[in-house]
């Protein structure tokens, strides 16, 4: 069956997939790492207290399970994309409450301390992250997946409203979509009968969100940007298998496979960050980001995995900045992708839009 087929095959089915899929997955790791991480430290200053008494425990698995059907309640009762994001949130808060307790479910005298948990974790998220972009990124959005999206936004539109924002969010998707696509002219009418109005609902999240990517722009744009994060990839190189065996020592002897999992993982990740400085040099800047980005994602999906076998929370830091430096990667690629945008568009159409043009003018390939 080809992969057209299919894809059609998945959308008659219902499976039509969330453009802001990628946010939302990243609100949900981030909430539950997070989660994860104040928790093993609020219990760790607290001496690790016990909820209950006369027998009885109250492990926090329990308030996690209770937000992850908090988020799933919101998903199924509240149409449109504005819950999403806290539902993502709440969910994240609450996986990461499960997740945390794993030492307890894996051995027999349910130990809370077991020393593999802090890899164990760090894996389920990792695998999480890697199965949701397999499942959006192995074929481009279908125009009628981004019109479905589209929709979306005119769902909660027709029923109270929208902002300016989210007029202008949806009229920026309906652009990406052809003028061929069934139904292309109805939804932007739709989306124009829709009455104005500036209320919402309160989203932090999204507002989180654009704050720490406007925050990202600005750094990557920064003159110095390139040369610290080459100084940054190279000094993480070195240093995190120096830290692993300096906790790892043992008689003299390096003899840990942690330690020789972070030594590989470190030396894969210096050596494409190499051949990014030197495409860096020589002008390649796009290639450069690319081979950067593959330096910090060896590091997160190897080099991490055996540090937090190896040293347990402890190499939380190492995993924060990675985060960072994928961050800031990402934002220069995307400027980079609207700056070509931007030049093939001046190419194509040459004169500025009528600053009075109204937000959904008629298409002259759309039908009369």
């Amino acid at each position: 069956m080809s992969s057209s087929a299919r894809s059609s095959y998945l959308m008659r089915a219902g499976l039509v997939r969330n453009v802001r899929s990628g946010e939302h997955l990243t609100t949900f790791v981030v909430a539950g790492v997070a989660t994860v991480l104040v928790t093993r430290l609020i219990l760790s200053l607290s001496g690790y207290p016990q909820i209950g008494g006369k027998g009885l425990h109250i492990a926090h698995v329990l308030p996690g399970g209770l937000l992850m059907l908090v988020a799933i309640s919101l998903l199924l009762g509240y149409v449109g994309p504005v819950v999403r994001p806290a539902a993502a949130l709440v969910g994240g808060v609450g996986f990461g409450l499960f997740i945390d307790e794993v030492g307890k479910f894996i051995t027999s005298d349910n130990n809370y301390f077991y020393q593999p948990t802090a890899a164990i974790v760090y894996v389920v998220f990792v695998l999480i992250v890697l199965a949701t972009r397999f499942l959006t990124t192995r074929r481009p959005i279908d125009p009628r997946e981004q019109l479905a999206n589209v929709i979306d936004h005119a769902v909660e539109g027709v029923a109270g409203g929208l902002s300016r924002r989210r007029l202008a969010q949806a009229s920026e998707e309906l652009r990406r979509v052809g003028p061929d696509v069934a139904g292309r002219r109805e939804t932007r009418e739709l989306l124009a009968a829709c009455p104005a109005d500036e209320v919402e609902l309160a989203a932090p999240v999204d507002a989180l969100w654009r704050t720490i990517m406007r925050g990202f722009d600005r750094l990557a744009t920064h003159p110095l940007a390139p040369a610290i994060a080459v100084t940054v990839l190279v000094v993480q190189a070195i240093g995190a298998p120096a830290i692993a065996a300096g906790i790892r020592f043992d008689n003299g002897l390096v003899a840990d496979i942690p330690v020789l999992g972070v030594a590989a993982g470190s030396l894969l990740s210096a050596t494409f960050t190499a051949r990014g400085a030197w495409q860096l040099r020589k002008g390649n800047r796009v290639r450069a980001v690319r081979l950067f980005e593959l330096a910090v994602l060896v590091s997160l999906l190897m080099t991490q995995v055996f540090q937090f076998a190896g040293t347990q929370f402890a190499a939380v830091g190492g995993m924060l900045l990675d985060l960072v430096l994928l961050g800031l990667l990402k934002a220069e690629r995307d400027r980079m992708r609207r700056k070509a945008t931007e030049v093939t568009r001046a190419k194509t159409h040459p004169l500025p839009p009528d600053p009075d043009q109204p937000p959904f003018p008629r298409d002259p390939s759309d039908p009369v």
